[in-house]
């Protein structure tokens, strides 16, 4: 259970619950799944010498995402897919987040799957803080590969 490892997930969730009020038992229904995981956010990330541990590292910390104005090289990017995390943009500008802000996104493996430009965000405070983060440009393998959770599941597959 989340909520013992982290137990401010609670508020959080309590918070998500006033929008999305099936939060959980909808993914539990549906064999859904509802993951919690750590992002990072660089303006340029993936230039320099560990692009490939710098993604295997944040998936093995519990990474899920990534979130940068624009990624410096393809590779670092594909080696985030690689690793299953989700390779999103926001425009350049004021963020809508800050360090150790939670960050919501429902439906983010619907929106790789159904080839979605973008997706909704939230910002989760004391009430929930819509944004938007851009997927980008996803080939069906690389679509798949981040819905297999890394590039072995999908070869396994």
């Amino acid at each position: 259970c989340p909520i013992e490892a982290v137990p401010e997930l609670q508020a959080v969730i309590d918070t998500i619950k006033t929008v999305y009020p099936d939060f959980g038992e909808k993914a539990r229904k549906e064999k859904g799944y509802a993951g919690f995981g750590s992002t990072i956010f660089a303006v340029k990330p993936g230039d320099g010498s560990a692009r490939e541990q710098a993604a295997s590292c944040q998936r093995v910390l519990g990474g899920l995402a990534n979130i940068a104005n624009e990624y410096a090289t393809k590779r670092y990017r594909s080696n985030l897919i690689n690793r299953g995390l989700i390779p999103f943009i926001i425009d350049e500008g004021e963020l809508p987040f800050r360090n150790g802000d939670f960050i919501f996104i429902p439906g983010a493996a619907t929106a790789i799957r159904d080839k979605a430009s973008e997706v909704k965000a939230y910002v989760v405070k004391d009430k929930l803080v819509e944004f938007t983060l851009k997927i980008g440009e996803l080939t069906d393998d690389e679509r798949q590969i981040i819905l297999d959770g890394c590039l072995i599941n999908y070869y396994r597959h």
